[in-house]
């Protein structure tokens, strides 16, 4: 039997349990493992303990008003507690239920603490909700977490999207770069015919032909409809992300449009996901016809343009309206394209009769991964 191992196994039920369960459990072992744990116990109550209401929080806050605000300087404290005692996982989950389901709104209206938060995908879509509740110096701070969480996101995909639209091969220029991916097959096999050895029945390959890949392009003009309700959060995100990195590509004139019941252009802004992502206002209503007809105005020739309609497809306006919109769009020769969801764990939640009425017209409805919808584009202008 391993006490040691024993010892800690009751420890940490007694840190789930807490100390006001019913079977009451003491801690066990030798006396700076009962001190750390009881540190651990004494952090935790802070936060979960309000429940209850007998946590520290509310001990230091006897004053209540709408949130569980207490000084800042005690929160400060409770953070660098946190992350001293828990492994990074457990801190992330503490810091998040801190936010969602307690409002230590405290976590993003402090800059010194906003500090001491790790950057993740969690913390930026809690900061774009909280946003609101900022003031300059700790938006700075904000604005240094969203472009660490942009900038890995981009580090993230762009290569693979990068791929798809600038690895396609120009079949009609040879290149002078012989790599077996770049060998065309076609060309080599005709050009060499004529060394056919008809004793043996096997073609000679005197000389290789390679395809070229492709360094000029006709421009095609991406048009990305962002939904910006609160439901979308996530694919918000990643829409900004994929339009500033569509932006850089030499093939592509990117505009990007988000929408509520109201429409706003941030095409100006495109190259610079952090500046879109402050600049949205999520929530809000949805006015999906509204969007794509603000959006019918940008194309400038249908044949070379791409629609991409990032939304839930639960259209607050007139349905009838939007179909028609969507239905001239296609008849121009525009490509249509609605994304339900845009990372790759998401699973879709849309208007399903909207969506099928969409598909029958044409348009392509569901859910895309970046490199999915990079790939999707890739094969669209090749």
């Amino acid at each position: 039997m391993n006490t040691v191992n024993d010892n800690q196994n009751l420890n940490k039920w007694r840190l789930i349990l807490g100390k006001n369960s019913e079977n009451h459990i003491c801690f066990q072992g030798m006396y700076s493992d009962k001190i750390s744990f009881q540190d651990m116990e004494q952090t935790l109550d802070y936060l979960y303990s309000q429940e209850l209401g007998d946590g520290i929080m509310s001990q230091n806050n006897p004053v209540r008003g709408g949130d569980t605000s207490t000084s800042n300087p005690y929160v400060a404290q409770w953070i660098n507690k946190v992350r001293k005692l828990f492994p990074k996982k457990t801190v992330e989950i503490i810091e998040k239920q801190a936010l969602d389901h307690f409002k230590m709104t405290q976590l993003l209206t402090d800059k010194e603490i906003l500090k001491k938060i790790e950057p993740n995908m969690d913390l930026l879509k809690t900061i774009l909700q909280f946003r609101h509740l900022m003031k300059n110096d700790v938006i700075e701070e904000a604005r240094r977490i969203i472009q660490k969480v942009v900038d890995e996101l981009t580090e993230k995909i762009q290569t693979d999207i990068r791929k798809s639209l600038l690895g396609k091969l120009n079949r009609n220029m040879p290149s002078h770069v012989k790599s077996i991916r770049n060998l065309d097959f076609k060309r080599t096999i005709n050009r060499n015919l004529k060394n056919y050895d008809t004793e043996n029945q096997r073609l000679i390959i005197k000389d290789l032909h390679f395809n070229s890949r492709v360094k000029r392009f006709n421009k095609w003009n991406i048009i990305i409809a962002v939904d910006e309700s609160g439901s979308m959060m996530e694919s918000v995100i990643y829409s900004a992300v994929m339009a500033g990195i569509f932006a850089k590509l030499p093939m592509l004139e990117t505009h990007l449009v988000i929408f509520d019941t109201n429409v706003v252009d941030l095409s100006g802004y495109v190259d610079d996901p952090v500046e879109v992502l402050m600049g949205m206002q999520l929530g809000g209503g949805t006015d999906i016809h509204k969007a794509l007809s603000y959006c019918e105005s940008l194309c400038r020739n249908p044949h070379n343009t791409i629609f991409v309609t990032v939304t839930d497809l639960y259209e607050g306006g007139s349905i009838h309206h939007l179909l028609n919109t969507c239905s001239d769009i296609i008849s121009s020769g525009s490509k249509m394209v609605f994304l339900t969801a845009l990372d790759g764990e998401a699973n879709p939640v849309y208007d399903r009769n909207i969506a099928q009425k969409l598909a029958d017209m044409g348009a392509f409805v569901g859910a895309m991964t970046p490199e999915q919808l990079g790939d999707y584009i890739g094969k669209m202008i090749s």
